[in-house]
């Protein structure tokens, strides 16, 4: 098998967790590459060198070697500025991020998707409404990606109704009164990705997570479940020194294969 070096990809890392002594096992989303699993020696001593580079929600340029499926980190810098989310807006970022860790598979090049990635998060600290349309965007961007989005016909009439079919993986017209059926102007603002109302958004939330589900094949979203916690107090305050919600995070999903118990979607980060 042939060893593959990359020098300065452009990446974001979506999580990391600790691997024997001094290092960690680090997870990225790349430019080129796509999804990619890397060791990272001796990051995590008191002198390394990388112990402050990685961090989420900043771009990077990773070096690495590999041979297999996973690869041995070589260098790591800082390509810019991590953006400023506190409070729960850092459960939006982590929320794409689980998204990306469940649904792609390492080695596959998503280079539009990746410039997706980026546009979505430059957009989390803006207004809660235009977070939450960022994040929709997002997951109707992921879906196609995956060849999986609903299909948002370039027919809607603004003024009917349509109930989406999710076995054959279609609309239909549905009765004016059918209060589970999806308004035209709703599915027009979703397709066109203006989703300047909250109607629009509650739709698009409503559609794009049934749509998700089926990929995630039953398995639950590990995101909300510490978006409830917070909400509770279950480990204090986002960024508090007493407890490290992004280490609780990366825990949670070292297992990409944790077993879906059913979720509580309306925790999913939304506004």
């Amino acid at each position: 098998m042939n060893r593959v070096r990359v020098d300065f990809e452009p990446a974001y890392l979506l999580s990391q967790r600790p691997y024997r002594e001094t290092s960690q096992l680090v997870e990225a989303f790349t430019a080129n590459h796509g999804r990619i699993g890397l060791v990272a020696r001796g990051v995590r001593g008191p002198k390394a060198k990388q112990r402050g580079v990685l961090r989420p929600f900043a771009p990077l340029l990773l070096s690495w070697t590999s041979v297999g499926d996973l690869g041995t980190l070589t260098g790591a810098e800082r390509a810019g500025m991590a953006l400023p989310l506190s409070g729960e807006r850092i459960f939006f970022g982590w929320y794409l991020n689980e998204l990306l860790l469940r649904l792609l598979q390492r080695h596959v090049p998503h280079e539009e998707l990746y410039a997706v990635y980026q546009t979505a998060l430059a957009q989390l600290p803006a207004s809660d409404q235009g977070a939450e349309a960022a994040l929709r965007i997002f997951e109707k961007r992921l879906l196609g990606e995956l060849g999986y989005a609903p299909p948002l016909a370039a027919t809607f009439e603004a003024g009917r109704r349509y109930r989406f079919d999710g076995e054959h993986e279609a609309f239909a017209i549905a009765a004016d009164d059918d209060m589970r059926a999806y308004a035209g102007q709703d599915l027009i603002a979703l397709r066109d990705e203006r989703l300047d109302t909250r109607d629009a958004l509650r739709a698009a939330r409503r559609l794009l997570r049934a749509a998700l589900a089926r990929q995630l094949g039953g398995r639950e979203l590990e995101t909300p479940k510490l978006l409830r916690a917070m909400r509770r107090g279950g480990f204090g305050e986002v960024g508090s020194n007493a407890i490290a919600p992004a280490t609780r995070f990366d825990a949670m999903l070292s297992d990409a294969a944790v077993p879906y118990a059913g979720s509580e979607v309306d925790d999913e980060p939304s506004s």
